[in-house]
């Protein structure tokens, strides 16, 4: 989880991602920094997210995307 947030302050510094649940909803993370963001984990942690698994159910918060890449994961 600490490489997450790693990731995200590079993405977007001075967030609490710790307790932030709406990343997407309060548009923290825009379109571009979502792409960013996308890329930087498909990376990091070897995994492709499709793009129907690219919504705010996914990536609204930090736990959420964690969530995600660890079912990604599985997956493969």
């Amino acid at each position: 989880m600490e490489r997450l947030y790693e990731i995200l302050e590079d993405i977007q510094p001075d967030v609490d991602y710790a307790t932030c649940d709406k990343l997407i909803d309060a548009h923290i993370l825009d379109s571009l920094a979502l792409l960013s963001l996308v890329s930087e984990l498909e990376e990091e942690y070897d995994i492709t997210i499709p793009t129907i698994e690219i919504n705010q159910n996914n990536f609204n918060s930090a736990k959420k995307i964690m969530d995600l890449i660890l079912r990604l994961k599985e997956d493969y």
